[in-house]
This record gives structure tokens, sequence and C-alpha cells, in this order.
């Protein structure tokens, strides 16, 4: 049976077979780079609350006081959901920053030559 230090460099590749090129690129970028691009946007931030908010109810916390209740497993299961469509989410986003830059340039190309 694996332990964990081995498990997981069969995802991350192993530096016999010349190593994951992403694990690699990333452990070259400076820190600030990595901490930006850890930060969720503000529309990000917005989605993802209302997400959160539609699954544990919707009620106005200044005029009800809202107890929720429930198990460390359904805890887990519900921030990692959260993580899920955070990290969805900021790929979406990064996407349309770079659908929206190729059609500039493909704009400025056809007009300007």
């Amino acid at each position: 049976m694996n332990n964990l230090s081995t498990s997981g460099s069969e995802y991350l590749g192993s530096d016999r077979e010349g190593g994951n090129l992403l694990w690699h690129y990333l452990q070259s970028l400076n820190p600030e780079i990595v901490a930006q691009l850890s930060k969720p946007s503000l529309e990000v931030g917005q989605v993802m609350e209302r997400n959160l908010v539609s699954m544990l109810g919707n009620l106005p916390h200044e005029h009800f006081g809202v107890t929720i209740t429930t198990s460390r497993e359904q805890l887990g299961r519900l921030l990692a959901s959260a993580m899920m469509s955070g990290y969805f989410l900021h790929n979406a986003e990064q996407r349309m920053v770079f659908e929206k830059s190729w059609q500039g340039s493909e704009e400025a190309n056809e007009s300007g030559g």
C-alpha cells in the first residue's frame, strides 16, 4: 500500500521522467504572483457568496438569528464544494479574460493589418 508521500508523486510526475511541467512552472513563480493568482476577484467572490447563501438559506441575517447545525463530515463536503466552485469560477473568469483579449487582438489585426 502506498503512503501519502509517494502517492502524491504519481499525480505530479517524478523527476526521473522529466517531472510535471505545471509543477515546475508553479515552483518557478514569484511568491507575490502566486498570492495574486490565489485571490479571487470581487466578481468570483460575489458568485461564491450567492452560491453558499442559496445552499444554506436566504434569510437576511440582520432580521433573523440563523443557526445552522451539521456534522463534521457534511461541513467538510460543503467546504469542498465551495472550493471546487471557486476553482471553477476562477478558471472561467481567466478564460473569459483570455477570450476577450484574443478577440481584441484579432480585431486589431483585421483593422490595422
